[in-house]
């Protein structure tokens, strides 16, 4: 049973598996520096649908679906899935999964969603209420700027710290003593708010809540970053990951040479005109999924801390003046 080491961090004593997993992306993805890492490139963003709703719903089902496939599992063997994007009441996931007709429990956290996913299945594995759980989440560049910017024909300009909503998914399958890879642990995030309200300017709002969350994990138990191979963050952008690294040298922590951030990842901001980079649940996700975890298969890195980031606002909120407040959940992931 896990582990209770200081408030939000945990360990498990015997680790829970990583089974398999999946990360699909949309065509603009997949023509940047990650393409060829993708289970499979979506060049039609509509993904055969009639709405962009319905085509990210279609996005997490073909992820959730790659992954079982993968794992030569059937949707029968599945206990539980955990699930959220950003769409309102997380519609993504409902509609997209409901046909699986798997036990559900849809979670929010924003773009922290896969790593929250990824906390809440294994715990539940380790405590034997699934043999096997899958965390998925998606996000899909025109659900988001529909929902939370302007509708995508009305050519707004866009600012230089804005990132770019990811049109893509991923989804991790997790058991109790199945599969090559470890989840060791975890740090659940606290709501960090330092009063930004710049919806372009995400960065910055996650990354004190990322450094708070990172710091946290590293004092309760006892490491450096020197201890890992990376420290990979969801998707701060270029802007926040700056941020990061100045709010944990300023606590004498230096994770320069560890750090990688999805979002600056998953595109190239010279040639593919995302400004700050990548954002949005699926971002981290798909990055997990198809980069940072088959390294981890390949034996090219051993230990790795993924901390997902999310702006935990709602256009109302925005609308009504609120700042954004922010969150980022930590899973320690390894392989021995």
């Amino acid at each position: 049973m896990a582990e209770y080491i200081s408030q939000g961090v945990f360990r498990f004593p015997t680790p829970v598996k990583i089974l398999s997993y999946a990360g699909i992306a949309g065509a603009k993805e997949g023509e940047g520096p990650l393409g060829k890492y993708f289970d499979r490139i979506i060049e039609d963003s509509h993904f055969g649908r009639d709405t962009w709703e319905k085509a990210e719903s279609s996005f997490q089902l073909e992820s959730v679906s790659l992954a079982i496939q993968k794992a030569n599992l059937t949707k029968e063997e599945i206990d539980v899935i955990c699930s959220g994007d950003l769409i309102n009441q997380c519609i993504g996931s409902t509609y997209g999964l409901r046909e699986l007709e798997i036990p559900f429990l849809g979670i929010y956290g924003a773009c922290s969603t896969m790593a929250e996913g990824l906390l809440i299945t294994s715990i539940l594995t380790d405590n034997n209420v699934a043999k096997k759980s899958i965390a998925v989440t998606s996000s899909h560049f025109s659900t988001a700027e529909r929902q939370f910017r302007f509708p995508l024909s009305y050519g707004g300009q866009r600012t230089p710290t804005a990132q770019w909503t990811c049109t893509a998914s991923g989804a991790v399958i997790v058991t109790k003593d199945e599969g090559n890879i470890d989840i060791v642990g975890g740090c659940i995030g606290k709501i960090t708010d330092m009063g930004i309200n710049d919806i372009n300017n995400m960065g910055s709002a996650m990354a004190p809540a990322c450094a708070e969350t990172i710091r946290r994990y590293l004092t309760a138990t006892a490491t450096a970053p020197t201890d890992y191979d990376y420290i990979v963050t969801g998707d701060l952008g270029i802007v926040g990951s700056r941020l990061l690294i100045e709010f944990l040298q300023k606590q004498d922590i230096d994770i320069l040479q560890q750090h990688r951030d999805c979002g600056c990842m998953i595109f190239d901001s010279e040639t593919q005109d995302t400004h700050c980079g990548g954002s949005g649940c699926g971002c981290s996700a798909s990055v997990l999924c198809s980069y940072f975890l088959p390294m981890l298969e390949r034996n090219e890195a051993k230990n790795i801390l993924f901390i997902a980031t999310g702006a935990l606002m709602s256009p109302m909120s925005l609308q009504q003046g609120e700042s954004i407040p922010s969150i980022a959940h930590l899973v320690h992931i390894r392989k021995e």
